[in-house]
């Protein structure tokens, strides 16, 4: 077997690596978890509005809700930026409790299709026009051999303001 010169022996190292990590990569990326994206909100100055995030995570994943039981557990905080508008509450669905190998007691998680609700509220001396508000949702997700990194996912909506 001829020998390989050391720029060729990377070249398959590094091809062997890319192999190897390609389907772990694929599974951190934010396909483990999507959200359609919001549809434009339309709000009059003082009034107050909710707004609906539509998530969707992969089959076989699930991610802890936003009060796990665990401590050691990091949970779901969706956060928003503080203008244009206020964030009056953010309202979580109702988590699942699920039984995993990892944990002596049920598991506080979302899996599947949900949804997170945000109320807010236009400032009474907002200048009124087009906007965009933006925030993040982070969170971890887990298959039931391991837990992901944790991840955030930025999120976005246009505001008509009158």
């Amino acid at each position: 077997m001829p020998s390989l010169n050391c720029s060729t022996r990377l070249g398959l190292l590094l091809s062997l690596l890319v192999a190897v990590t390609s389907p772990l990569l694929r599974a951190q990326g934010n396909s483990v978890l999507s959200i359609a994206p919001p549809e434009k909100l339309s709000i009059k100055r003082g009034a107050s509005a909710d707004v609906k995030l539509k998530a969707q995570l992969q089959p076989g994943f699930h991610a802890n809700s936003n009060a796990p039981a665990d401590e050691f557990l990091i949970p779901m905080k969706l956060t928003w930026a503080k203008e244009p508008l206020e964030t009056e509450q953010v309202i979580y669905p109702k988590p699942q409790f699920e039984k995993y190998a990892f944990s002596a007691n049920p598991v506080s998680v979302f899996s599947g299709n949900f949804e997170i609700a945000t109320r807010f509220k236009a400032p009474a001396n907002a200048s009124p026009g087009l906007g965009v508000m933006t925030g993040k949702l982070r969170f971890q997700a887990c298959n039931n051999k391991e837990c992901l990194p944790p991840r955030s996912i930025d999120v976005r909506f246009t505001i008509d303001l009158q």
